[in-house]
């Protein structure tokens, strides 16, 4: 098994658009009242605009209800770029992360994108700057370079493949089988996690995402202590000592799926607290525990939601859509330099999906179910 090596140092989520600043954006709290004006109004104009809301599982549950009484979708990275691209509404209000709006238009230029608040950015995209990293894929030109979703336009650019959370296990599995060494980025967890998987040649970008790498194993196992029956959810974007505790390993859809899906009373759940709407509403019997960031002289002990995935509210939705505000606009040629890293990755999972659906169908005995 090959050593994680961090060939490229820089991890720096600083800049014109700080989390300070993020925090300073978030939202005014509503009353009652105001919810209700507002997503009526909402409700109102994604109807006479004909557009669809494409939301993440991390932003509020209010636009997650939105979405889904609309015929929107609330899902993953993976998923939103699908839906965007496939649904036929001409406009697609995206709330989530700039990376994410940038995505949907990538794929559907003739499209027009729009985002309750273009601030809205990810530490991972932030500490990978386009010139360093292209600086980085410079100096090593025999490596296959995938990135992550949570990056930018730019750096998407210059990948060969771009994996998300739900795929990137397969993606590069397939690449180590045809021999083939990675350069990833940017988020050092998620690609540490998937080289002890897959055993690949890899090497990795020096980034974090500032939710989950807030997660600490020291607590989670005095947690565990107190909850000893409590199955374990961990993002793989989580530092090693918290994924090697971990009963579920998966994307957010994964861990979802496994609430839905488990035996168990009482999950731990170590992602971005924005989850547990959706939890919530398709297990309601279940007990949700948010995993710890911090020890007990903190001022909370889990701190786990992301200041720009928080700037997303009712009053930007109506905003963008009444006046336009917050469009996403993605310069040729690099739009079309990265389109072929998103696409590449769609074809892959589409074609995985086909054969797992073959594989199911084959195991089926007429009468009998599941042979």
């Amino acid at each position: 098994m090959n050593q994680v090596m961090y060939d490229f140092a820089l991890q720096d989520a600083q800049g014109a658009t700080c989390t300070a600043h993020a925090w300073a954006k978030v939202p005014a709290p509503l009353t009652t009242r105001q919810r209700d004006e507002l997503k009526q109004r909402a409700a109102e104009l994604l109807k006479a605009r004909g557009a669809a809301l494409v939301a993440h599982y991390y932003v509020d549950g209010d636009l997650q209800d939105l979405a889904q009484a609309t015929g929107g979708i609330v899902s993953d990275s993976l998923e939103m770029a699908r839906f965007g691209r496939d649904h036929a509404a001409q406009t697609l209000v995206v709330a989530g992360v700039r990376f994410m709006g940038e995505t949907a238009k990538i794929l559907s230029p003739e499209k027009r994108v729009l985002m309750p608040d273009l601030d809205a950015t990810c530490s991972l995209d932030l500490g990978c700057p386009a010139d360093d990293f292209a600086a980085f894929c410079d100096a090593h030109p025999d490596r296959t370079v995938v990135v992550y979703a949570n990056t930018s336009a730019a750096v998407k650019a210059r990948a060969d493949w771009m994996v998300t959370s739900s795929c990137a296990l397969e993606i590069v599995s397939d690449l180590k089988a045809r021999g083939e060494k990675i350069l990833w980025a940017p988020d050092k967890h998620l690609g540490r996690y998937i080289q002890d998987q897959t055993g690949a040649d890899m090497l990795m970008w020096n980034g974090a995402c500032i939710v989950h790498d807030e997660f600490k194993g020291l607590e989670l196992e005095l947690l565990r202590a107190q909850h000893p029956d409590a199955m374990i959810l961990v993002h793989p974007e989580s530092p090693a000592a918290v994924v090697a505790q971990a009963d579920v390993v998966g994307s957010t859809s994964a861990l979802i799926k496994a609430v839905v899906e488990g035996q168990a009373r009482e999950y731990v759940v170590a992602t971005d607290k924005g989850i547990l709407h959706a939890m919530r509403q398709l297990a309601p019997g279940k007990v949700l525990i948010e995993a710890p960031t911090a020890g007990n002289s903190a001022t909370c002990k889990s701190c786990a939601h992301c200041p720009w995935m928080a700037m997303n509210g009712l009053q930007g939705i109506v905003e963008c859509l009444e006046h336009g505000h917050g469009e996403i606009q993605v310069a040729e040629p690099v739009r079309v330099q990265a389109l072929s890293c998103i696409t590449r990755m769609l074809d892959f999972t589409a074609a995985l999906k086909a054969r797992q659906a073959a594989q199911a169908a084959g195991s089926l005995v007429a009468g009998m179910g599941a042979a």
